[in-house]
């Protein structure tokens, strides 16, 4: 069975990005959106959700990027 890896990605009306990587286990997140951050600027704010820590779970992450 495949794996789903999803990444959400809202863009308010003030032009703040906000990425929700679901599906993807560990720190693997982080690797995920790396190129994506950088290209988009600064990171604001990041929230790791408790299935972050938990080495079977999906994991999920909130990434806030826009100018401060």
């Amino acid at each position: 069975m495949a794996v789903r890896h999803e990444l959400k990605i809202e863009i308010s009306p003030d032009g703040e990005i906000t990425l929700k990587v679901e599906g993807v286990s560990g720190e693997a997140c982080l690797e995920l959106t790396k190129d994506l951050e950088e290209a988009l600027g600064l990171v604001t704010d990041r929230q790791k959700t408790s299935a972050f820590y938990q080495a079977e779970a999906t994991v999920g992450e909130t990434v806030k990027i826009g100018e401060d």
